[in-house]
């Protein structure tokens, strides 16, 4: 019997690398340490026993005691693994799209008028793309960052009008830019009266959706103009390792005070919430960013990447 469950848990982890994350027959043989022949069956064997169907339905044991683990250590609510192994990052983050839309359509998948808190970055909108287009007009998609850069572009991944077209319902934006010009000017905007009533939907939303973001050159915020080089540069100095909604997060999980705070208009971050906050990042770029915000315990819900687990488990810190 155990011999069984292990050869249909590797069925289902040669399925995940096959189709969704793309990889050759040859790639999935390497990383399983099997022959091409092999792969190639187990692949078959998925397909035969009904665990492809858009998504893996079969579940892999580890990745379950690993989310379990890491829900113990972080205090989460929820946690959804997928197996990477050694898979590069375009890899990985095509495993968490996938996964994170299964997780993302069981929170909102239901009649009742649900409002939806929603972040942005490259990962999230990865998600909101693999979801099944959803029914549900009472639902209320609304956005807990400003998508306005200092050039006055919009951002390219306006994750929340994406994920209200998805589910076909109303979305509401927050009217600024992500960081104002000067304090003065950030007062402007969030004295607004529509500032300030989508901001207390968004505090009341029923289940918020967020990235984790890295800081580096060429990260979202850098490439899409919010920030400057020379901002990451010094942000980087004074402690920043990740990201949340232009929040800037320490290694020790503690906010990094920088100078772009007085003007950051975003929706304000809450440590040791009980609301539903759920994040999707992965891959070895995302590592520290990830451990900081479950360190902060600024997030209740991770979906993640099994090798980016297990270093979560191993680091004692």
């Amino acid at each position: 019997m155990q011999k069984e469950e292990k050869k249909q848990e590797q069925a289902a982890r040669a399925a995940w690398m096959y189709y969704v994350a793309g990889k050759t027959q040859q790639e999935i043989a390497h990383e399983l340490g099997l022959s091409r022949q092999v792969a190639q069956r187990l692949i078959s064997m998925a397909n035969e026993q009904g665990m492809v169907n858009v998504k893996i339905t079969h579940p892999i044991s580890e990745c379950l005691q690993l989310a379990q683990q890491l829900q113990q250590k972080y205090q989460l609510q929820l946690c959804q693994i997928v197996p990477s192994g050694q898979l590069d990052n375009h890899a990985v983050n095509n495993m968490i799209a996938v996964a994170g839309a299964e997780v993302m359509t069981q929170c909102v998948d239901h009649a009742e008028s649900t409002i939806i808190g929603v972040g942005s970055g490259k990962t999230l909108r990865s998600v909101i793309d693999a979801l099944p287009r959803l029914n549900y007009p009472a639902h209320q998609c609304v956005s807990l960052i400003g998508a306005i850069a200092r050039d006055s572009s919009a951002t390219r991944y306006d994750v929340p009008l994406w994920l209200a077209e998805k589910l076909q319902c109303k979305h509401f934006i927050l009217p600024a830019p992500l960081y104002a010009d000067s304090l003065i000017d950030k007062q402007m905007w969030c004295q607004h009266r529509v500032y300030q009533d989508v901001t207390t939907k968004a505090l009341h939303a029923d289940v918020t959706f967020i990235g984790i973001g890295e800081v580096n050159l060429g990260c979202p915020l850098n490439s899409e103009g919010f920030i400057t080089d020379e901002q990451v540069e010094k942000i980087k100095k004074q402690g920043a390792v990740a990201e949340l909604l232009g929040h800037f997060i320490c290694a020790d999980g503690k906010r990094c005070q920088t100078e772009l705070d007085e003007t950051l208009t975003s929706i304000p971050l809450m440590k040791n919430t009980s609301r539903s906050i759920i994040a999707f990042a992965g891959g070895d770029n995302k590592y520290l960013a990830i451990k900081a915000a479950l360190t902060g315990r600024w997030i209740t819900g991770l979906v993640t990447d099994e090798h980016t687990v297990r270093k979560l488990l191993a680091d004692k810190n």
